[in-house]
Parts: structure tokens; sequence; C-alpha cells
């Protein structure tokens, strides 16, 4: 058996795996540790889709709360029924046709990721003639836009009160299936010619337009599948927490993001993947510091926002000690592994 043979076997016993464990949790674990998993998903797609903007295109953006909220309101609009519709605008009347629209749940994900790419396109035309630091204002900026232009529009997002009563479709079947889906593509993407032509410019962009690359090209199509990977992972968690407001996609949604994809190694799909366990399931295990603690007859006092302290302070030694983070641009492979094991015989 050849290794492509061998490899796509351990592919699709790795993704039966995962369905069997899938089928498995959703009757033997709590709805806590179900949200868990729910979000580990969720973020490593929004890491992922980061991570192939910054890291591997060297484009350092801070948009993307602004691609998740267009992505999450997309998909909210759509798979509300009429009924709901009525009742929650009260401010002023959503705007037909989408008053009496309701559409499937992919398509209202798939749709609100296209408008978040198709977004990330008009905003990558002008702005991606910038670089380094003054991108990333540039972006941050736009997801500001953003924010401000939801709250504003009540007749199309209900303005500062939100969209609540979210179906709560988002369950781990799905969130995994997107996951699965994005992995493919990103994978394919950069482990392509294409992928190749955005190392180089990340590596040196110069470099890459004397050999005649169209680097700006380039830069938007990456940038543009980010945001649309990002509107996916919106539309996902405006389901899967079932209500969303202009408050949630600030600057410090980005940060989150960002703080996974810096963990887990810049450039490296695999450290994306493993970020995302390790930050989701350390913030929610840092929620004992805000908590009052009990030791005997004594009670300490819960501190709001110290998870977030402990959490900053977690990334700032990341960035000094271990500045790759835990992959660095390594990832993990079947013949890699299956090598070391062989390698691990012979010497035996």
């Amino acid at each position: 058996m050849n290794s492509r043979t061998r490899n796509l076997i351990l592919n699709g016993l790795a993704i039966a795996g995962l369905g069997a464990f899938i089928w498995w949790g959703q009757d033997n674990l709590d709805g806590y540790q179900i949200q868990v998993l729910n979000l580990i998903a969720v973020n490593a797609i929004l890491a992922l889709s980061l991570n192939l903007i910054y890291g591997f295109t060297g484009m350092f953006s801070l948009g993307h709360a602004g691609f998740m909220a267009i992505g999450a309101y997309v998909c909210a609009l759509l798979i509300l029924t009429p009924a709901q519709k009525e009742t929650m605008w009260i401010l002023e009347p959503l705007v037909w046709p989408l008053s009496v629209i309701q559409s499937p749940f992919f398509v209202a994900v798939l749709l609100g990721g296209l408008i978040a790419a198709l977004c990330g396109l008009l905003i990558a035309i002008p702005v991606l003639r910038l670089g380094g630091d003054y991108l990333g204002i540039a972006t941050l900026g736009f997801a500001e836009i953003i924010r401000v232009v939801l709250t504003n529009l009540s007749f199309l997002t209900n303005g500062a009160l939100g969209i609540k009563g979210i179906p709560n479709y988002a369950n781990l079947w799905w969130n995994y299936g997107w996951l699965l889906l994005t992995l493919f593509v990103i994978v394919r993407l950069v482990n392509s010619n294409f992928g190749n032509v955005l190392k180089a410019i990340r590596d040196d962009e110069i470099a890459a337009k004397n050999m005649g690359i169209n680097t700006f090209f380039y830069r938007v199509v990456s940038f543009s599948v980010g945001a649309f990977f990002a509107g996916v992972g919106g539309a996902l968690m405006g389901s899967l927490i079932t209500t969303i407001d202009p408050k949630m996609f600030v600057f410090t949604l980005t940060f989150n993001v960002l703080m996974i994809t810096v963990a887990g190694g810049l450039g490296s799909i695999t450290g994306s993947l493993i970020g995302s366990v390790v930050i989701t399931v350390l913030l929610e295990w840092l929620r004992i510091v805000e908590n009052p603690l009990v030791i005997g007859d004594f009670e300490i006092p819960g501190i709001p926002g110290m998870r977030m302290v402990i959490f900053s302070l977690a990334l700032i030694l990341i960035i000094l000690f271990r500045s790759e983070g835990i992959m660095g641009m390594r990832e993990f492979s079947w013949d890699r592994l299956f090598g070391r094991s062989a390698r691990g015989g012979d010497a035996k």
C-alpha cells in the first residue's frame, strides 16, 4: 500500500472516529460540555480563517469581528420565521422581502459567508495597498464601521436591541461539518501552487513582485476567502448562542481569535486546531477566578474580568518565551508519524 492510499484511509478513519464521538457525545455529555465542544469547532473555523490571512499571507488584519457580525446577522435574518420577525422588530418594521423570507440553515450560513466575502473584497481593494500596522488599523476601522451600521440600521438589524430567539440549529453535527469543510478547503489551498505564492508574499513581497507575481491579486483572494469563513463562523456562533447584538462584535472578539491563532502558531493549520482546543478550554476553566471561592469559613470574592487578565498575561508569556506558538509552522502528517515509527523500529 502506497502512502497516498494509506493517508486517505487514515483520514477517513479519523473522520469516522469524530462522527462516532459526536454521536456518543450527544447522548452522554451534559449541555455545558456540548456547548464547549461547539465553541471549539466555531473557534477553530475562525482561527483557520485568520491564519490564512495573517499566518499564510502575512496580512495583519483586525477586522474579523466585522465579518463575523455580517455572517451572524445575515444568517439570523434568513432562519427566523416571519412571525418572529414581526414581533421582534418594534422600533421599525423589518424591510421587505426579508420580513417574509425563511431559508434552510445551510443556505443561510452559506449566504452569510458569501456576503462577508463580498464585503471583504470591497474593503480589500482599497485597503490592501497598505501594509503592516496601517493595514491592521484600517481593518479595525472597518470592523467598527460595521458595528456602528448594525446599531443604526434598525429597519434591518433591529438596532441596539439585537436579535433574540434565533433557532439553535448549530449543533455538533453542523459545527464540525463546517469545520471539516473549512479544513479541507484551506489545506488544499495552502498546499497548492496558490498557497506557495501566498507564502512567498508573506516571506518577501518585494521579491515576489520582482518574480512577476501579481501580489495584489493573491492578497485580495486570500483576504476574501478568510472573510468568507469568518462569516461562516459568525453565522454558526449566532445560531449557537441564539442571541446577537452589535455590542458582541467589538475588538475583544477579534482579539480572542488572534490569541488562538498566535498561541497555536502562525502559518500552522495544526496549530490553529490545537490552539482552539487549548484556548477555549482555558477560557472556560478560568471562569472559576470570577466566582466567589469558599474555603472553610472564609469566602474569597470573585473578581469580574480577571479571567481575561490572566488570559492576556498567558499570551504575553507565550510571545516572550515561545513566540512561534505551540506548533510554530510545523504540521501534523501521517507520513511524518509513520516515518518516525519506522525509524524507531529500525533503531531497535
